[in-house]
């Protein structure tokens, strides 16, 4: 090799590896996701509640009109899903913890039957209404193909915010709980 072609090739060579230990270095100094920073931060939106009409595990019939003066959490999920399978524990307390307030959750199963979904239910021990959404309309209401994704309406029937991906108890509580005191 000629020595006009050695000296850029190892100026190139050790640019490379100078920016690679720059990337290294600069990872290990980044925060450690949490489950706090982990979940997912919502979108502010503003538009009426979709007209929805759906049924419960127990095959009545339910319209998310029925929950008007009420703040609704509508959480869009599966039981395949891993997100939707680790954010059903924190739904759950925070249910718990604000359903004397106001607050309803509805879990909208996406496209399974009700056999299916009873022991799901059952082994997270889930207390707020579940509905069963074997065809995709309630991803046809809220306009999305994403699981988990979440929808807060608030009293007057607007939805307030979006969501998608798994949400944790912490950011339940700073984004939905003002909305139970308005």
């Amino acid at each position: 090799m000629r020595k006009a072609t050695i000296l850029p090739l190892a100026l190139l060579g050790l640019g490379l590896i100078l920016a690679g230990l720059a990337v290294f270095f600069w990872l290990q100094a980044a925060p450690e996701a949490t489950p706090e920073t982990a979940s997912v931060i919502p979108v502010p939106v503003s538009y009426p509640a979709p007209a929805l009409q759906l049924r419960t595990l127990d095959d009545e019939p339910v319209r998310l009109a029925d929950y008007r003066g009420q703040v609704v959490l509508v959480n869009m999920w599966a039981t395949w899903c891993p997100p939707c399978k680790e954010e059903m524990p924190d739904l759950e307390a925070y249910y718990q913890a604000h359903k004397d307030q106001g607050l309803v959750v509805i879990g909208i199963n996406d496209g399974e039957t009700a056999e299916v979904v009873r022991p799901f239910v059952a082994e997270y021990g889930l207390s707020f209404p579940v509905w069963l959404d074997e065809r995709g309309l309630s991803e046809k209401a809220f306009r999305t193909i994403s699981l988990p994704s979440s929808y807060v309406i608030d009293r007057s029937g607007t939805v307030r915010f979006a969501w998608k991906g798994a949400i944790s108890y912490d950011v339940l509580e700073t984004y939905i709980t003002p909305l139970l005191d308005e």
